[in-house]
């Protein structure tokens, strides 16, 4: 993945975030508590709920002008729109992500019913939080992307 074209739609007061998920397993400290797994799912949340309101409004825009430069009916436009938000890569994308977020859950539910928390569940939930953010990521690039092209056409 190019780090400075995918992060490019991620504001910078989530990168800081984003590295708080993606800490290494070095920086996990022992012994870790339940509130850490819920910590780590909660804070991934929100930073896939802030790509979303961020990248959202700005793709939705950019598909208007689209609309506008193509001249679309509102008809024409749901139909032509389509390929922009659901084609074969972006059903990838979002399988992976939903895979991710089952795991996700899953283990965040482990780790904090544990009675005794596993600390090396947690460092295997914060990478699969980390997957999940660069999928996300990449998806939003990749729609960026497509979309820029057919503007410049």
């Amino acid at each position: 993945m190019q780090r400075s074209k995918a992060l490019a739609f991620v504001p910078g007061t989530l990168i800081a975030g984003l590295l708080m998920v993606v800490l290494p397993a070095s920086a996990v400290a022992a012994p870790c508590t339940k509130s850490d797994f819920e910590a780590v799912v909660d804070e991934a949340g929100g930073l896939l709920r802030d790509m979303n309101m961020k990248n959202k409004p700005t793709f939705q825009d950019k598909l208007r002008q689209l609309k506008d430069k193509r001249r679309w009916s509102h008809e024409a436009f749901l139909k032509e729109a389509a390929p922009f938000v659901q084609d074969d890569q972006i059903a990838v994308f979002d399988k992976s992500s939903e895979q991710l977020l089952d795991k996700i859950s899953a283990m965040g539910q482990e780790g904090a019913e544990a009675k005794t928390p596993d600390c090396a569940l947690l460092v295997d939930l914060r990478s699969y939080m980390t997957q999940l953010v660069e999928a996300q990521t990449k998806k939003w690039a990749y729609m960026f992307d497509k979309i820029d092209k057919e503007l410049k056409k």
